[in-house]
């Protein structure tokens, strides 16, 4: 099937031309003279590239307005914009706008069709790296024999054979949405669609075509997330960033399980799963006014918490034996050997948690190919000393200010938490390792008000 192109241009001579060198190499064409066809085109359907000039009938840059709504619509739609009148200003904010490429008129057909052949091969790109996205995501298991994450799989477990609504908290990149994703791979809906709306990029002038869908007077229709989502699941990820008007919409489509589409005049019923997910505490959230509490206990049905990867430090070494193997099966490279007992992996806070480390281990594999382990090591204390260093520098210079005892029991308290984490809070395996006898550190840890370590 031929790639569709849309070319909008008032000028019918640049059309005709635009229009024959297209379908001459096989492309199927639709066309519009002026910006009211060209939005009906549009809505009609989303073309597969678009050739827009940049002055129609309405303005000098309602060609720019296109873009704009072409990218709204679907942001990986390339758009190629096209100028008689052009100057350096104006291409450069056709391309921060998310243009593919800015051609200036009269050009040829080959620079054209270069273009044309350009933005197709870009597509195809970024649809392959959303399927293989995908394809992480739904092949990637849950990590951790920490108790959080034991507690994690169970609820897991549990609410596959429910239609309970679930809500997923826990800092970003601690797996929130690999959680809802396996939830719903368990569920009695697995075979049909799991859908995922960013509720921080709704937008709140136009949240009822996003979230309801419209009918347009052609009889068009334009399905929204509810519908996409119809018998499967409804993923709302960063629910909390949702404005509060757009809030009380999904609230009335929960309680009366059915909704209208813009400009439609029937009423359609909602059948789907309903999993929201925050990094934020949606609790104080409410407290703050920002957030409504009648749709919170609507979805916070069942909560899972998902803790920073600092405070299940005991998973770490499961996590980079687990993405080394994988890392290496998806890449097709032999498996990288890291050393799990680095000290630098516990040291480390790990700010982007889980998602962090999938990276680094994914970065290691690909730059230690033929590496010695030594050299592994360093490129892994290359990868994360720069912050460590920044974090450390600003500590040290902190502790300075401190008098020798005092400086003495702060290094003492970072250094023996560190170890412990290390060491999965054994005492015994702490003790061993940093050269103390059981009962000395045990004296240790309490002199130094050192409770446990999670």
């Amino acid at each position: 099937m031929s790639n569709e192109i849309l070319i909008v241009d008032d000028n019918s001579d640049i059309r005709q031309l635009i229009k024959g060198i297209l379908i001459d190499k096989g492309f199927s064409v639709r066309e519009a003279a002026n910006y009211d066809q060209a939005i009906l085109e549009i809505n009609k359907k989303i073309p597969d590239i678009a050739v827009i000039d940049v002055k129609l009938d309405k303005g000098d840059n309602d060609g720019i307005e296109l873009l704009v709504k072409i990218k709204k619509i679907n942001e990986d739609t390339p758009v190629i914009m096209i100028s008689g009148h052009a100057n350096v200003q104006m291409a450069v904010d056709s391309l921060k706008l998310g243009a593919f490429e800015f051609i200036q008129k009269p050009f040829s057909s080959e620079r054209l069709i270069n273009f044309i052949n350009r933005a197709i091969e870009n597509k195809e790109l970024k649809k392959d790296k959303r399927a293989l996205e995908n394809k992480l995501f739904n092949s990637y298991d849950i990590i951790g024999k920490s108790q959080s994450m034991q507690k994690v799989k169970t609820l897991i477990t549990k609410l596959s054979n429910t239609e309970s609504r679930i809500f997923i908290s826990g800092p970003a990149g601690s797996g929130k949405e690999l959680v809802a994703r396996q939830i719903h791979k368990q569920s009695q809906r697995s075979k049909k669609p799991f859908i995922v709306v960013n509720g921080a990029l709704l937008d709140p002038e136009k949240y009822e075509l996003e979230l309801f869908g419209s009918e347009n007077v052609n009889e068009t229709i334009n399905y929204g997330f509810f519908e996409k989502a119809k018998d499967g699941t409804l993923l709302i990820d960063e629910v909390t960033e949702i404005p509060l008007e757009t809030q009380a919409k999904i609230l009335r489509v929960l309680i009366d399980q059915k909704f209208r589409r813009v400009n439609g005049s029937s009423e359609i019923n909602v059948s789907v799963r309903i999993i929201s997910t925050s990094s934020k505490n949606i609790r104080e959230e409410v407290d703050k006014g920002n957030f409504r509490e009648d749709l919170y206990h609507r979805l916070n049905v069942v909560p899972i918490f998902i803790p920073a990867l600092k405070d299940r430090t005991e998973d770490i070494p499961f996590l980079l034996n687990y993405f080394s193997k994988k890392i290496a099966e998806l890449n097709g490279i032999n498996e990288t050997k890291l050393d799990t007992d680095f000290d630098l992996f516990y040291k480390y806070d790990w700010p982007g948690n889980v998602r962090e480390l999938r990276n680094l281990v994914e970065r290691i594999s690909i730059l230690s190919l033929n590496e010695k382990n030594n050299n592994i090591n360093q490129l892994v204390q290359d990868s994360l000393s720069q912050k460590e260093t920044s974090k450390n520098l600003d500590t040290y210079e902190s502790v300075l200010s401190y008098p020798l005892k005092e400086a003495r029991e702060k290094f003492e308290t970072n250094y023996l938490t560190s170890q412990l984490k290390k060491h999965k809070g054994n005492i015994s395996k702490t003790a061993e390792f940093i050269g103390m006898e059981r009962s000395a550190l045990h004296r240790k840890l309490k002199t130094l008000g050192i409770k446990g370590v999670n």
